[in-house]
């Protein structure tokens, strides 16, 4: 079967002739007749054969007739990953350039004002991640309500990353006549209940085995110890003739340490996560494609959908948790007709993961070893099965002591006998609790009934009556006061006069006035001349 047999207009089957392809892959052939016929589709596929123009060409057939409206969609495709997203858009340009298309690209990492620009004028298709297709309908610049198809890519892997609640607050706005297609790798119980939910009456298209690895792909174990991964990957590099590779890591933080040990010892290796920035990504990815370096040392965020022509081999590096991811990792290599290679290196602790995926695709993965690196066995102790196994924080089961070995083992040389905390009596506790307070408090009236002092003014900042309180003693060394009194003080309260100056003045106003300085009501004996009032007494006659 050709395209010519699928329905497909003229001007698309002359972008798909310029882009070099004349036969369907299986899942187009059952799926384009399909979303032609405007039913909902829920496709299950392997990665690689070809899901991304198996909804692309017929949405190109069905968009290319009508007009979009300002800030309103007619169609949305939704994506796990910015890279998928752009790799989507690249699709339609590619297929669409003989159709008068309006598309967008709603993405992470770039600027709101372009992408609002594009939303302004009109968009047949729109291409989004989740989380950035909420923020701009939060903020009122998208209308959704035109959505006539609705696309769901790599459902699987939008489970894994958390999407799923984002995806249900889109749908809820979508209006409930529309098109749904929904294609994933998997088909895992929580993908048929979302499936079950999205969907009316689908037609289900399986055109492989669910988790099921490519037969164009030569998979291959080597068991190491942890302290030898590096060696026995740049021993496996240097031995295969690797034109382009995906090296996966499991954490982030180990991607740039072994993207700099590679490029230390010779090797074109580039780094790609998800902490980077978009335009980072962006010109990594675009190397890696152009043949500029030979290495692309990433996560699982290259392990989806990303289509990379004619990559050799894939080395994971460390074993993946999860065994689905497995199969989507070493789908990175012999897609389209082509032959790859895929080499796994594990640890003897591995052996809990490297069963799963064994269990997974049904079939052993040959072991085979690394010239110069010395190869081990998986550990299936119950040991190891405890040390890897259980869920994250469980405690291990404890071990039965036995009593007679108790005493041998706290008599170990070098050993310090811990002394056991003398013991108080509660009478004492009460006593110096209680007592203490009492001496203090007595201390402190003996300093209160003290005569004032009155060669020195009161340092009270609160003023009033309270100034007239007396210091506690000056308990400075003679030399220290005479050194302290030779420096202007400043006062709390007047900021630039010192204390001499306060001084002088109430030594003025004391033979000025005749009323005293005791008789002026205010603040204290430093407050501004303006504030003070004196109070005249009367006369006894």
């Amino acid at each position: 079967m050709s395209f010519s047999d699928l329905g497909l207009s003229p001007e698309l089957l002359r972008s798909i002739e310029d882009a070099g392809y004349t036969t369907p892959t299986p899942i187009q052939e059952q799926a384009i007749p399909q979303v032609l016929m405007g039913r909902d589709v829920l496709g299950v596929a392997q990665t690689g054969t070809g899901k991304t123009a198996g909804f692309t060409l017929p949405m190109i057939e069905i968009m290319g007739k009508g007009r979009a409206k300002a800030r309103m969609p007619r169609s949305l495709i939704l994506e796990p990953t910015r890279e998928l997203a752009a790799q989507v858009s690249e699709s339609f340009e590619k297929y669409g350039k003989h159709h008068k298309l309006n598309m967008a690209l709603l993405i992470g990492g770039v600027s709101f004002a372009e992408q609002e620009k594009k939303i302004d004028r009109g968009v047949d298709v729109l291409i989004a991640t989740p989380g950035r297709l909420l923020d701009h309908f939060s903020r009122g610049k998208i209308l959704l309500q035109d959505v006539k198809i609705l696309v769901i890519d790599e459902a699987d892997r939008m489970l894994d990353m958390g999407f799923i609640p984002d995806i249900e607050r889109i749908v809820a706005v979508l209006p409930k006549i529309r098109q749904t297609l929904f294609f994933s790798a998997t088909m895992a119980p929580e993908i048929r209940r979302l499936a079950d939910k999205f969907l009316m009456n689908p037609k289900e298209i399986s055109v492989a085995k669910q988790s099921s690895t490519a037969d164009t792909v030569a998979q291959n174990l080597v068991i190491v110890d942890q302290k030898m991964k590096r060696e026995a990957l740049r021993a496996l590099i240097r031995s295969e003739n690797v034109k382009n590779a995906f090296i996966f890591c499991n954490r982030k933080r180990d991607i740039g340490t072994l993207q700099k040990s590679l490029t230390q010892h010779g090797f074109s290796a580039v780094a790609l996560h998800g902490d980077m920035s978009q335009p980072a990504r962006t010109e990594t990815l675009a190397k890696f494609k152009n043949n500029e370096v030979s290495l692309l040392v990433c996560s699982d965020v290259a392990a989806r959908g990303l289509d990379v022509q004619a990559v050799s081999h894939v080395f994971n590096f460390d074993v993946p948790s999860s065994a689905e991811d497995y199969v989507h990792r070493i789908g990175r290599t012999g897609r389209a007709g082509m032959t790859g290679r895929a080499y796994t290196i594990a640890t003897p602790e591995d052996a809990k993961y490297v069963s799963a995926i064994e269990s997974l695709i049904g079939k052993p993965i040959p072991r085979i070893g690394v010239e110069g690196v010395d190869t081990e066995d998986l550990d299936t102790s119950d040991s190891g099965k405890r040390r890897r196994g259980g869920r994250k924080g469980a405690k291990p089961a404890e071990q039965p002591r036995d009593e007679a070995a108790a005493p041998a083992e706290d008599a170990k040389p070098g050993r310090r006998e811990r002394k056991p905390r003398p013991e108080r009596n509660a009478e004492q506790v009460v006593e110096q609790t209680v007592e203490q307070p009492v001496e203090q408090s007595a201390e402190h009236y003996a300093e209160a009934e003290a005569p004032a002092r009155t060669d020195k003014p009161s340092r009270n900042r609160r003023g009033g009556r309270g100034s007239d309180r007396a210091p506690r003693e000056n308990q400075m060394p003679a030399a220290q006061a005479e050194s302290q009194t030779s420096r202007p003080q400043r006062s709390p309260i007047s900021g630039n006069r010192s204390w001499s100056d306060a001084e002088n003045d109430r030594s003025r106003r004391s033979e000025s006035d005749d009323d005293g300085p005791n008789n002026v009501i205010g603040f204290g004996d430093d407050i501004p001349a303006f504030l003070q009032r004196p109070v005249k007494l009367k006369q006894s006659a």
